[in-house]
């Protein structure tokens, strides 16, 4: 154990409005790591090394688990979450408004941003997918890894340009052109010419080595069932089939299991003299957890660590200043992301996701003792996150909305978290899977068996029948928080529903601007062209 001296907070003009990105909001009290908490150290971990740091660095920095790129441009557009304007809190001039009621346009900061991560990360594997000193079996990584972000810009963008040289340029590329790139791209490192049932991957320079850190053969597997998933939407075609027999293939390997009965860890977040606060975090809380290394259910997952691999600062994001005193966090949170109460009521009481994947109500501190707002607006000093929220702006109170808590957080924790973030887990293979069986046979009870495992491990009854719409609301209550919803939603014609504080848009929002800056900067020999509608 380490024993961290004593942080100690003093009390500022707490009635001050305060800017997400300007000013911070001091607290009374003290924060102390002389407690000894099992398993919860200040030290980093080893996020690996090699010839390909480089390359899976890149996903941290790609704004994977953040504020600001993709997790933001996927999450905040749709009927998940949100980030209420608190007076002048959060505001940001409106940006985070528009996410939400669908009046982004091309000079949206995160739109941009988002762009401009994705292509720097396909830059850093074009040059490992371009060094003669890597083995094939490098080489296929970083292709499979760059097919990955080309999959990304397309969701997101539809014409995109494909560069596969580093520092190089390139002619924009219709949808369907980036669509036949990647599938081309992950079907090559696989080894095979096409997607079929009891296909023969022996010829794939990809391992099978169940290394949820690198790209292995059902790692791709993954990344290509997610773009078969959703291949009538980039070109017009389904392709459902594929999809179900990829996802087939990896459930069939038997190398991975969902993390149910028995799949538990030490409860890092764990308060000594809080009762309800379980020893260990079993099953589904399991897979999420700061210390989820390892767990059977990982295919592929971004290894954070709050050392040597940061940028997933979900603590900071979703956390009320005074929050800070339940996890005896390193720094304030920022009371940024919150969940809409129409999602948070789609869970049944009982399921182990609402529990695992929502902060709600009063919140005391380590000791047990109640959290305290001293700047509260809604007359109770008690912290306490209520689902509902009164508004989108300009004034929402502050302790509105239940927090996102799936990546669940740890005592002391530092401003960067420790739970590695999954882009391809057993349980959404068992989702996708169903889905295309179910679209396959035009009927939804024809994957009905994969969904009710999910259920299962979640506590809560099976299904005698399922239809499109409580499909979709299931998909959202098990892959809440994975930057997949945005997508989900386009593809089930839902994204342009209205819902609250968001009339219905135009279909032209399925995709992104063209971000104004790209299109400034482009060389006039490789010009991009907006998109309709912008």
């Amino acid at each position: 154990m380490n024993n961290i001296s004593k942080f100690l907070f003093a009390l500022a003009l707490l009635t001050l409005p305060f800017a997400c990105t300007d000013l911070e909001e001091d607290l009374v009290g003290e924060i102390t790591t002389d407690i000894a908490i099992d398993g919860v150290s200040s030290g980093g971990g080893d996020t690996g090394g090699g010839a390909l740091t480089a390359v899976y660095a890149s996903l941290r920095d790609a704004g994977t688990a953040n504020h600001g790129g993709y997790y933001a441009t996927q999450e905040l557009p749709s009927d998940e979450m949100l980030i209420a304007a608190k007076g002048g809190d959060w505001f940001d001039g409106g940006i985070l408004i528009e996410l939400h009621r669908h009046t982004y346009g091309a000079n949206h900061a995160f739109i941009n941003g988002t762009w401009a991560q994705t292509y720097s990360a396909i830059n850093t594997c074009n040059e490992a997918a371009n060094n003669s000193s890597l083995d094939a079996n490098q080489i296929a990584q970083a292709r499979a890894l760059r097919a990955y972000y080309y999959w990304r810009l397309m969701d997101l963008y539809g014409n995109v340009k494909l560069i596969t040289q580093p520092e190089t340029d390139a002619q924009q590329s219709t949808r369907e052109e980036v669509f036949n790139f990647v599938e081309s791209e992950l079907l090559d490192v696989l080894g095979v010419s096409a997607i079929t049932s009891g296909m023969d991957l022996s010829n794939s320079p990809l391992s099978e080595d169940p290394n949820a850190y690198q790209i292995n053969r059902y790692a791709a597997l993954g990344i290509l069932a997610k773009v078969y998933l959703n291949a009538e939407v980039y070109t017009g075609t389904p392709r459902w089939g594929e999809a179900a027999m990829a996802s087939a293939a990896i459930m069939d390997s038997g190398l991975y299991q969902l993390c149910g009965d028995g799949c538990s860890v030490t409860n890092l977040g764990k308060r000594a003299a809080v009762a309800s606060d379980p020893d260990e975090l079993s099953g589904y809380a399991a897979v999420f957890a700061p210390n989820n290394e390892g767990n059977p259910e990982h295919i592929f997952t971004v290894n954070y660590d709050e050392v040597t691999g940061p940028n997933m600062n979900f603590s900071q994001m979703n956390l009320h200043y005074s929050s800070q005193f339940t996890w005896n966090l390193e720094s304030q949170p920022w009371n940024g992301y919150a969940t809409l109460e129409e999602f948070y009521n789609s869970y049944e009481d009982g399921d182990a996701r609402k529990t695992a994947n929502f902060i709600v109500g009063e919140q005391l501190d380590f000791g047990g003792s109640a959290v305290l707002d001293f700047a509260s607006d809604d007359g109770n000093l008690v912290l306490n996150y209520n689902p509902n929220i009164n508004e989108l702006a300009p004034n929402s109170l502050r302790e509105a909305g239940a927090r996102p808590g799936k990546f669940s957080f740890k005592q002391f924790g530092r401003n960067n978290m420790d739970n590695d973030y999954p882009i391809v887990r057993l349980g959404d293979v068992y989702l996708t899977r169903a889905e295309a069986m179910g679209r396959m046979a035009g009927d939804w009870n024809a994957g009905l068996q994969f969904v009710n495992a999910l259920r299962a491990r979640a506590g809560v009854s099976e299904y005698a029948s399922i239809d499109a719409d409580e499909f979709l609301a299931e998909r959202g209550r098990e892959m809440f928080q994975e930057a997949s919803r945005r997508t989900d939603l386009i593809r089930f014609g839902r994204y342009n529903d209205a819902w609250w504080e968001k009339p219905a848009s135009e279909s032209f929002r399925n995709i992104m601007p063209i971000p104004f800056d790209q299109i400034q900067a482009a060389d006039p020999a490789f010009p991009l062209s907006q998109n309709p509608g912008y």
